[in-house]
């Protein structure tokens, strides 16, 4: 860089310039700043010289990578540290809050990294104390605290002003927030160890620091340094006390684990009620932060009081707290803090017992209170919608509770849960009656998740006085079902008035569903609930008669109407888990006697065919909606796979009409484009159908359509099989095929299969992918229909010994691989790369594996006879490999298990074809596999160590113990390591230090390959341990040393399954 000026319009342009390509530019040439370890000085310079902010936010960032990806020196760790802190304290207030920030996470960054390696990065500063004293009058708050802390607090010391204070707040909620959260440059294991020794030693000591500033500042109101002491007391109650990682994209807590060392301070009323002083002292968003700690405080275990009378003392504040602002309704007008006042009054159930609550002084007027707020939120839908959640959530926990309620003290629960109930259908039809537009995103019924969540708790509360609120549910479904049916018998109809009746049916259908689902009795007897039931489910069942009736059936196309038998669909996948399953439907006969008074439906296999006719109606009739279609299959899916169910299904002329006629003239949904991907699970369930009767007649004439198909597409001529017509069968008829070989499960459904397939309609494959080849749509299903055909599941690809039928079926995989290999790797590559190539060529290497793998065939008939099928299968797939970059196998997850497993068959059985490879090759393969081990996909690194397994284990048996390398295969294996010679030391440095200092969830197969490469020359091992000793601190060398020693304890040369294991146990314990 010739000058510091020329640097700073550089870094103007790489964070503000609007042009990507000067951008780049930028990003190109101040790259080595974050790379290259010798600008570490250069770092220094400019934040000592530049007053630009982007300069120094480059200074900072690179050296807060520089910090994360290498291992620097101790001693240079500590002058950086000693540096930063200096600079902060001279330079912190005048520069950009961005800039502070990044100076900060370098400086925590620093500590956490250097926390295990001396007491240098936490040595007590003695001036703190007195800092404390004077600042913030800390008086005795603590005895030791970390250098860091100190650092801060000095810095405040020092210059005395807030804007110190403000940096040495910052700094530590940036510790706390670094200790908390895992870190890429440091693996999990040392992670958690740092963690929890913060934890034990300090984060209690911060929190005290918070708690006192908070106090201090109440009276000293800073509002900046406030918001900073909240953060701060928040980022500790939320801490990963016992490393369960918490995901940040929930907002749900749990049980929050403070240790026990934080009795003291949780027990004095002083710290919930700082709490609840600065939310009632302060606005958005300090008040919002106030709630957040007070939730987390919430959750403190139960274990974590000294005695249940110090619970209840802390229940009866946090209930007297919760009371007042419910009174004055402090707050509560911004949405955030009534969002997280709603999951504050959650909190009281899931850590409190019901009979806990009653006892309370009060509780009558702070439950009336919650259930007026409740009612209040039901009756504010739009503002309050992502709320209701929690509120619903704690009354259906605390009726719940009611059986298990023991002694005098009423719980009043059945003076409010009715009204609750009533008042959130009452919420949900005005939510209808708001006209939302037909939006995924706005309408409530097309919002799954919160839909999920309201109706996972509300059963709950209809149960609890279910006789009550189920004729609730009957008054208020009957004049909607009564309205439905008169406008389905008009010639003309108010379509406003349809949907808005539709979407008040949606809901009503949507809650019986719910009601269903959960078989609970806590406010009457099992008879009278499956009674209520049957009463619930025979107005739905009237509803399908009028849905699919008169005016109605023009209406498929409108989506209230798809909404409503959306709503029908989860209302028969409840029922059928509830009272159609294989026990359920013995065990139900109060609510099958109801319903044939009812409806005339006197047992499951009725009803059943009441499901399957909207089944089959659906199927008809919606083939524009790609959801409906999408449930409706699942829920046939749902019932073929049941033994029972799947037994019944078969004895319905509507099922038996599916399977010997699913064409697109009886079922369009089939020649629509956009539910093609349905067509799969459609055949999936018609062939498992098919397959339990186990009959070849069957068979043979289920698949008639499909023959239909086959014929026509074998007659058309070449010159017309690029036509939109062949491309739009050819798809579906390869989807189709696919499901029917995913129902396949058994040797005999197989073999049916196969005869029908083999030889007459392999040919029409060949002819498909050979001139389709370029037309992604068309080969992914093609190629993924094969995958599915000669995988091996349940070993149902099995033929008599005298069948050459496993040689002919690979054979057939040969051609097509071959064909369309040799024709996609002559295109030029386009934008998209992975749909145009990467895609087919990873399922043609699964197919290529599969087959390899599955037993079925004999390769070595192959060579014998001078069969090229297997050699050029492996050549095009060789070459499709070697095609695509390392590193676009390893971005695309799917390509790289294709890949990877591609490789550990050809390492495995066909390892010899791999040795015969050219050394540039060769070493591509097995350098991959280096790659791949130090990937995070566990399923990949296992792939990869099993193939160097197979590679060192042939290594050692025929080389290492071997006289002298004698076949072609061991000869070139030794002139392929002579050429390399590193490939075996560096696969096993990978290997100790991903089993040794990660926390890799696959140690005992990453562990096999070690011990076959350490046979293979113990010198290798012992360079190894020298490096290793060499890159930690001195002081755990002895201990190291000692502890590689071990690793060979009681271990003899060979690679027979008990020295495996054996040296598999050695491991578990080497681990640092």
């Amino acid at each position: 860089m010739e000058s510091l000026a020329q640097l700073e319009v550089l870094c103007e342009r790489l964070y503000n310039s609007q042009d990507t390509a000067e951008r780049a530019h930028a990003e190109n040439s101040l790259r080595c700043f974050s790379v290259n370890k010798e600008y570490i000085s250069q770092c220094q310079y400019i934040l000592d010289n530049s007053s630009q902010p982007y300069s120094l936010m480059l200074a900072s960032s690179s050296l807060l990578k520089q910090v994360t990806d290498h291992t620097l020196p101790l001693n240079l760790r500590l002058d950086i540290r000693a540096y930063i802190v200096n600079y902060l304290a001279t330079r912190g207030p005048e520069m950009q809050p961005f800039v502070i920030a990044s100076l900060i996470q370098l400086l925590c960054r620093l500590t956490k990294f250097g926390w295990t390696h001396g007491d240098r990065f936490r040595d007590v500063v003695t001036e703190s104390t007195n800092f404390l004293e004077q600042v913030v009058h800390l008086r005795g708050c603590f005895v030791t605290v970390l250098s860091l802390f100190l650092s801060a607090l000095w810095i405040a010391e020092t210059h005395g002003s807030s804007d110190h204070y403000a940096i040495g707040l910052r700094i530590l909620d940036q510790l706390v927030q670094e200790m908390s959260q895992p870190n890429p440059g440091l693996p999990s294991t040392r992670h958690r160890r740092v963690a929890c020794n913060f934890r034990d030693q300090s984060l209690f000591q911060i929190f005290r620091i918070a708690l006192t500033s908070l106090s201090y500042l109440k009276s000293n109101a800073v509002g900046r340094l406030q918001e900073l002491a909240l953060s701060l007391a928040l980022r500790c109650v939320s801490f990963d006390f016992i490393g369960t990682s918490i995901d940040e994209s929930t907002e749900e807590v749990g049980t929050v684990q403070i240790p026990t060392s934080w009795r003291s301070v949780l027990e004095d009323p002083s710290t919930l009620q700082i709490f609840f002083d600065y939310y009632g002292s302060t606005d958005s968003p300090l008040s919002k932060e106030a709630l957040e700690c007070l939730v987390r405080l919430a959750s403190v275990r139960r274990s974590m009081f000294t005695d249940d009378a110090t619970r209840s003392k802390f229940l009866a504040h946090l209930m007297t707290g919760t009371k007042e602002i419910l009174q004055t309704g402090k707050g509560l007008a911004d949405h955030d803090n009534y969002h997280v006042f709603c999951r504050l009054l959650g909190r009281f159930r899931l850590n409190y017992q019901l009979s806990e609550l009653v006892k309370m002084d009060g509780y009558g007027d702070w439950i009336q209170l919650v259930a007026e707020f409740t009612l209040k939120s039901l009756q504010s839908w739009q503002w309050a919608s992502s709320s209701v959640y929690h509120l619903l959530g704690m009354w259906s926990r605390l009726v719940a509770a009611v059986s298990y309620l023991k002694g005098d003290s009423p719980s009043l629960l059945d003076e409010f849960v009715p009204k609750i109930t009533e008042g959130f259908i009452i919420s949900r039809f005005d939510s209808m009656q708001a006209s939302v537009p037909d939006d995924p995103t706005e309408h409530p019924l097309d919002k799954v998740e919160v839909l999920q969540d309201e109706l996972d708790c509300f059963p709950y509360l209809c149960r609890f006085q279910y006789e009550r609120i189920g004729m609730y549910i009957i008054n208020t479904m009957e004049p909607l079902l009564q309205s439905y049916t008169e406008r389905g018998k008009l010639q003309f109809a108010d379509n406003s008035e349809l949907a808005l009746i539709e979407a008040k049916l949606s809901w009503v259908v949507h809650i019986v569903a719910a009601i269903v689902k959960i078989k609970q009795c806590s406010g009457c007897s099992v008879e009278t609930q499956e009674v209520l039931d049957a009463e619930l489910s025979s107005r739905v069942l009237r509803l399908i008669n009028v849905m699919d009736s008169g005016l109605h059936t023009q209406r498929y196309g409108e989506i209230s109407k798809q909404r409503l038998d959306r709503a029908i669909l989860t209302f028969f996948q409840n029922f059928r888990k509830s009272y159609i399953g294989d026990q359920a439907m013995y065990s139900s006969k109060k609510l099958y006697a109801r319903l044939k008074d009812l409806l005339g439906l006197d047992d499951h296999l009725v009803l059943l065919k009441v499901i399957v006719g909207k089944i089959a109606t659906n199927l008809k009739c919606y083939a524009q909606s790609e959801e409906v279609i999408g449930q409706t299959l699942s829920l046939f899916q749902e019932l073929a796979s049941g033994y029972v169910t799947g037994t019944l299904l078969l004895k319905l002329d509507t099922v038996n009409f599916i399977i010997s006629n699913h064409t697109r003239e009886q079922f369009p949904f089939l020649e629509e484009y956009r539910c093609s991907r349905s067509r799969t699970t459609f055949y999936y369930t018609i062939g498992w159908l098919i397959f339990m009767e186990d009959s070849s007649i069957k068979f043979k004439t289920s698949m008639e359509p499909l023959m239909q198909v086959f014929r026509t597409l074998d007659s058309t001529p070449d010159s017309m099989f690029r036509t939109d017509a062949v491309k739009s069968a050819l798809i579906g008829l390869m989807r189709d095929l696919r499901g029917i070989s995913m129902a396949s499960s058994s040797r005999r459904s197989y073999g049916l299969l196969f005869d029908w397939l083999y030889p007459a309609h392999m040919p029409l494959l060949l002819r498909g992918i050979s001139n389709w080849f370029d037309t992604p749509e068309v080969t992914t299903p093609l190629l993924k229909f094969m995958a599915e055909f000669v995988q091996n599941k349940a070993q149902r690809v099995t033929f008599d010994p005298s069948s050459p039928n496993g040689i002919l079926l690979f054979r057939e995989v040969s051609k097509l691989i071959v064909a369309y290999g040799s024709r996609i790797l002559s295109l030029p590559n386009v934008a998209d790369i992975y749909a145009f190539k990467y895609k087919g060529i990873w399922v043609s290497l699964t197919i290529l594996s599969r087959a390899l793998s599955g037993k079925y065939c004999n390769f070595g008939v192959f060579e014998l006879y001078g069969d090229r099928a297997l050699a050029d299968a492996l050549d095009i797939a060789l070459k499709m490999t070697l095609a695509i970059p390392l590193a676009d196998i390893l971005a695309y997850r799917k390509l790289a298990k294709a890949y990877f497993g591609f490789v550990e068959v050809l390492c495995g059985s066909h390892i010899t074809f791999t040795l015969k490879l050219d050394t540039a090759t060769f070493m591509h393969l097995v350098g991959s596999l280096e790659s791949g081990l130090k990937g995070l996909d566990t399923s990949i690194s296992s792939q990869c160590a099993i193939a160097v397994d197979n590679l060192a284990t042939y290594y050692f048996n025929n080389i290492t113990m071997g006289e002298a390398p004698s076949s072609p295969a061991a000869i070139r294996f030794v002139q392929h390591i002579a050429d390399c010679p590193s490939l075996f030391p560096e696969i096993l440095k990978t290997l100790f230090e991903i089993v040794l200092f990660e926390d890799c969830g696959n140690q005992w197969s990453l562990s096999r390959p070690i011990l076959s490469l350490i046979l293979i020359s113990e010198q290798i091992f012992s360079d190894l341990k020298a490096k290793i000793l060499s890159s930690q601190p001195v002081d755990q060398h002895q201990r190291l040393s000692a502890c590689f020693d071990s690793l060979m304890t009681d271990i003899s040369r060979g690679l027979d399954p008990n020295n495996r294991d054996k040296f598999t146990q050695n491991l578990n314990r080497f681990r640092l």
